[in-house]
């Protein structure tokens, strides 16, 4: 606690300001979360709550992850138990246009053999159009914007993701700091290289 209260904090609003969203966004104390405020996959079923801070330093970014992983848990616990109640047999939505049929029957079946090589070959029409969807990625709202002139590819397709709006921050969070602050403040950010490319 001594070495990571106070180190690296950003107020809500700023945080806001820049686009957080995620663990660091709640750890300044706004409760924000995309599976509560747009559920998907069920989310709407289960009961959670939503870690959050008050400081939006190192240590809240510590205590709300921490959180998070309990969370998790009792939503995986909750799952089991939905699990034991469905038939055994039934696992996804009967449009096996856009999920792959299962392997056996592609060496047997001509029709899942057609599903397999339209899905696997990109050859499933996409309506023309925009859409945004986002989900609640463990650094937070990892979002696809996906804009489509018909044809079995995007015409465009962008993603939002949040480690590089955190970078963005991080010159202002540790500004003035020690270089172990810089360290441990970068470390809290769970900033994820691969997503800092633009």
């Amino acid at each position: 606690m001594e070495r990571t209260i106070g180190v690296g904090p950003i107020a809500a609003e700023r945080a806001l300001n820049y686009g957080f969203t995620g663990p660091n966004l709640r750890a300044t104390g706004v409760d924000y979360d995309v599976r509560v405020t747009t559920p998907y996959s069920s989310y709407q079923d289960f009961d959670f709550t939503i870690p959050v801070g008050s400081t939006g330093d190192t240590y809240d970014r510590f205590l709300v992850r921490n959180g998070e992983m309990w969370q998790s848990l009792s939503i995986i616990r909750q799952a089991m138990e939905k699990l034991k109640s469905l038939p055994a047999d039934i696992f996804h939505a009967d449009v096996p246009a856009y999920y792959l049929p299962e392997k056996e029957d592609v060496y047997s079946k001509m029709e899942a053999l057609i599903y397999h090589f339209k899905i696997v070959m990109g050859e499933t029409e996409i309506l023309p159009g925009e859409v945004y969807h986002s989900v609640e990625g463990g650094n937070g709202e990892l979002g696809y914007y996906l804009i489509s002139d018909g044809g079995r590819s995007p015409y465009r397709l962008h993603f939002r993701r949040p480690c590089f709006i955190y970078y963005q921050a991080y010159p202002e969070l540790v500004k003035g700091a020690m270089l172990s602050d810089a360290i441990i403040c970068m470390s809290s950010l769970n900033l994820i290289a691969g997503e800092l490319d633009a």
